[in-house]
């Protein structure tokens, strides 16, 4: 059966549908959103039997609608109606929330209901649990949806037929619906009101009396500030946050975005004015208790050490990587056999920082600067001789953070996680992360060829079971959040008490040594970098192009081909 995939984005529900729908053995091709006539043009083109529209930000066409089954994923339970469903139930503190996949009507969120999932609404920002619980939900739902129009029997139940009243018609959410009252609101207030405008399109407030967006907060339980601190008053900087106080507390804010400028961490889109504030700084990478704002942490469990790095969206600045680099070189010198790189909730990683290389005085250099550090990065995870090291994916991972997870003794990713080990979608980026050594080295090849070519220039997204399938990591471990958990903390305690542990540890430094002496670490290095120079100052713009357009959100004027196999020259529908 062929689908049609019509989105707004190549976001990550839609890479998680489109690949879990391939591996079902569906032919799909994926259209963006841009107007009516390209729309329809692809539906013309692609002739297919459903269409399934995962991300939107405005209606089907009626001329499509009404002669193809559209199959709309709506972020919201039964009944629900209008654009902000997400954010008013993250805002409103419902206890359980859910995905609904409708059928495309006249009236918006209004059609007959195919499928639908629930599941519990945890305290978290909005583009967390889209990412997670949203994602999951509606992979559950489209699945049983397309199931149930291929089977031709089964009739879906009009809205009109739902009578448990829990849904119901809200309007689009805005500002005047979001502002925080730094005297009334409370710390669990204000938190959920910046937890449901995150990732787009954030809270609008002001720092240091500058208009802003705020994004990204995380409660403060120790540090209260001084006595005389007024709520709204701005009382510490730690890193990239700022510690903001409330009526009742305190909360770090991470991320602003100020009037015509890109998001940015606090202290650079402020960088003058939060020099002033008083450093909080942490003793050392250890994990504190308590809520506090970390983004580096570090723990232990016997023989393991686990060291986490919340880093906003997955992006590694330059500063972030030296960071990390330092943590990690501390880390290797405690008494572990295994060390765990758990990173952060959402994301893994996913490379170097097109934000804040935007916003340098001179991008390609901050470019140079911030691929380097990951170099370093990954080099000192490469030439851990001490430890067995693992690479654990809770979250999504792309591009550079592909590699720099590749860098590690293993690789373990959750059922749900979507990696995107290729570069060439920002402008035709070469890469580096030493991805010309891992990569072959991992599937068994001489060089950069077959498999290792086929996964870079394909640019299409892997499943974490696909990616153990590819041999690109090493297992794909339980989906739930702690099982996942618990599975990691329990693989690593058995390598690190497996009797064979010393001399796996021999044989991993022989090999390094071996592979060293073949062809120095720092010939791969020099060989990639002399391609992400001519990307950084070549020539072609496209890089610095593409990554304008990335962080501004330009809105998208044609789908890449890769993605739109109905416009390959000689496309044909199958007979």
């Amino acid at each position: 059966m062929r689908i049609l995939l019509l989105t707004h984005a190549f976001n990550s529900l839609t890479q998680r549908l489109g690949a879990e729908l391939q591996r079902r053995g569906y032919e799909i091709s994926i259209e963006f959103d841009i107007a009516d006539s390209v729309a329809e043009e692809a539906v013309a083109l692609f002739k297919p039997q459903l269409i399934v529209a995962p991300y939107l930000r405005r209606a089907i066409p009626e001329s499509i609608w009404s002669q193809h089954v559209c199959l709309i994923v709506h972020p919201g339970i039964i009944g629900d109606r209008g654009p902000s469903a997400l954010d008013w139930a993250i805002q409103e503190g419902k206890a359980e929330w859910g995905v609904t996949v409708l059928q495309a009507e006249a009236e918006m969120d209004a059609g007959p209901v195919w499928a639908s999932a629930v599941f519990p609404l945890r305290l978290a920002k909005k583009s967390s649990i889209y990412r997670n619980e949203v994602t999951q939900a509606a992979t559950t739902a489209v699945l049983q949806a397309v199931e149930r129009y291929a089977a031709g029997d089964f009739v879906p139940t009009p809205l009109t037929e739902y009578s448990d009243g829990r849904g119901r018609l809200r309007p689009l959410m805005k500002q005047t619906d979001r502002v925080v009252d730094w005297q009334g609101d409370d710390t669990a207030t204000v938190l959920r009101k910046i937890n449901a405008a995150d990732g787009f399109p954030g809270v609008a407030d002001s720092l240091f009396g500058e208009p802003c967006h705020i994004f990204d907060a995380w409660p403060e339980a120790v540090l209260r500030g001084v006595p005389e601190a007024k709520p709204g008053d701005l009382l510490a900087r730690r890193e990239t946050a700022v510690l903001r106080k409330t009526c009742d507390g305190a909360l770090w804010i991470s991320h602003a975005k100020r009037a015509g400028s890109i998001k940015l961490p606090v202290t650079l889109a402020f960088a003058a004015e939060s020099a002033s504030l008083p450093e909080a700084p942490l003793a050392d990478w250890w994990r504190v208790d308590g809520e506090t704002w970390q983004d580096i942490a570090y723990e232990e469990s016997d023989a393991v050490g686990f060291l986490h790095f919340e880093f906003y969206n997955g992006a590694m600045s330059t500063f972030q990587c030296e960071r990390l680099r330092s943590a990690l070189a501390w880390a290797k010198q405690r008494p572990v056999q295994v060390l765990v790189l758990m990173g952060g909730t959402d994301f893994w990683s996913n490379g170097i920082h097109l934000n804040v290389i935007e916003a340098a005085d001179s991008p390609a250099d901050e470019s140079w600067n911030n691929i380097n550090a990951m170099n370093d990065l990954a080099r000192e995870l490469i030439e851990t001789g001490g430890q067995v090291t693992i690479a654990a994916l809770a979250g999504n991972a792309g591009a550079g953070g592909c590699f720099l997870a590749r860098a590690a003794d293993l690789v373990w990713a959750r059922e749900g996680v979507i990696l995107n080990p290729h570069y060439k979608n920002m402008g035709n980026l070469y890469g580096s992360e030493y991805w010309t050594y891992l990569l072959p080295h991992r599937l068994g090849e001489t060089n950069v060829g077959g498999r290792s070519r086929a996964i870079m220039r394909n640019r299409q997204p892997l499943t974490a079971q696909r990616a153990a399938e590819t041999g690109f990591s090493d297992a794909c471990l339980a989906g739930d959040t702690q099982a996942y958990r618990i599975d990691v903390a329990r693989g690593a305690a058995e390598i690190a008490a497996a009797p064979d542990l010393a001399a796996r540890l021999a044989a991993k430094r022989e090999r390094r040594a071996q592979d060293e002496a073949e062809k120095p670490l720092a010939a791969y290095r020099e060989e990639e970098l002399a391609h992400m120079r001519r990307n950084f100052y070549g020539f072609d713009p496209s890089y610095h192009v593409a990554r304008h357009h990335f962080v501004r959100k330009s809105p998208a004027s044609w789908t890449p081909r890769h993605l739109a196999r109905h416009r390959d020259l000689g496309w044909k529908v199958p007979t």
